[in-house]
């Protein structure tokens, strides 16, 4: 049987979802052993998006088969069981047909980066958003946005470490909302390359803390070179919302 699950989790106390040579705190490993845990089986878990360390999820999907017929219900309920304490939660689970694969059936990827804009100290979201206390200028940061909307080279937006053979993404939505203090910048494609959308928001970011002609953003996308844009934007303040399939 093939399980498809749906899995929200705060990403500050592990090393990024893939499983590690050296360590157990990956989000993939925690689940695959809460599985074997319940059903005695070892399984492979595959996600829809790799998320970095300290990378949080609302949405994330991932997909594992099983010898044995298992209610869909028990599935998300015995394996929250045996995750406890861990800050990983089974949101929802049910069984898929074998053509079903959680990252080549994904249609698009949906994030969400949180962004206060305060000089105050920020206490209840701390380690959950991204403070900046210079005030950022939203509407420059939105004319900038619209610059990578489309199908691009996004080299200058994809970390060093990045091993994509191909640097062309297609962003299909770049959506900026303000609310009071916080910035929530929403960004969905079908795929992105390491680090793509963290270092989209710092450089967003620059545009907004320096108020960059946003014409700029354009060159910056030309010149094809990562010491063009902007900085890497911590992880806590990135969620994956959802994938689409």
């Amino acid at each position: 049987m093939r399980y498809k699950i749906t899995i929200e989790y705060n990403g500050s106390k592990f090393l990024g979802w893939q499983k590690q040579k050296y360590s157990i705190y990956s989000i993939q490993e925690t689940i695959e052993n809460a599985v074997f845990n319940f059903t005695g089986e070892k399984i492979v878990l595959y996600c829809g998006g790799r998320t970095d360390a300290g990378v949080h999820a609302l949405g994330q999907v991932a997909h594992f088969d099983i010898q044995q017929a298992v209610e869909p219900y028990r599935i998300r309920n015995a394996t929250n069981y045996h995750l406890k304490s861990t800050d990983i939660a089974i949101i929802n689970a049910e069984i898929v047909n074998e053509t079903f694969h959680a990252r080549f059936s994904a249609k698009k990827r949906h994030y969400e980066y949180r962004i206060i804009n305060r000089y105050a100290p920020v206490v209840l979201e701390a380690g959950y958003v991204w403070q900046i206390f210079k005030p950022l200028n939203v509407e420059i940061m939105c004319e900038a946005a619209k610059y990578l909307l489309g199908k691009h080279n996004f080299s200058s937006f994809r970390s060093k470490y990045c091993q994509s053979k191909n640097p062309v993404k297609t962003i299909d939505n770049i959506e900026i909302i303000q609310n009071k203090d916080h910035l929530y910048i929403r960004i969905s494609a079908l795929s992105f390359l390491h680090n793509q959308v963290r270092i989209i928001i710092g450089t967003l970011v620059e545009f907004g803390r320096n108020s960059i002609d946003p014409n700029q953003m354009l060159k910056i996308l030309t010149h094809c070179e990562r010491n063009y844009a902007g900085i890497t934007a911590p992880a806590h303040g990135l969620y994956l919302v959802g994938i689409d399939y």
